[in-house]
């Protein structure tokens, strides 16, 4: 699990976002989980919301095979429409890791 897929969703009130977009994106963090799952890909590892944005985590070998997994979901889900991610392709520990920023 070297490599990472980090997702930014954009939240409207600045802060933890509405209900309405905390519940549209826990159902789009249950059909990340599902997908990233079944595809063997690695595993969604969880969320951060505050200061206006969704950070979901999902850690995997390859960030590039994982991005193609999710991206469909992302591009389907309108919890995600203004949002990028991030793929980093080495150990969080490591600031050399190279990062591509991708938005759908």
């Amino acid at each position: 699990m070297e490599q990472a897929v980090i997702v930014y969703l954009l939240l409207n009130d600045g802060q933890f976002g509405t209900s309405k977009e905390r519940a549209s994106i826990l159902a789009l963090e249950d059909r990340l989980e599902q997908v990233v799952g079944n595809a063997s890909v690695g595993e969604f590892d969880g969320d951060e919301f505050g200061d206006g944005k969704c950070i979901l985590y999902m850690y995997g070998p390859d960030a590039e095979r994982l991005f193609v997994v999710i991206e469909p979901v992302l591009k389907s889900s309108p919890a995600a429409v203004g949002g990028y991610a991030i793929k980093r392709f080495g150990k969080a520990a490591d600031s050399s890791a190279r990062e591509v920023r991708v938005t759908w």
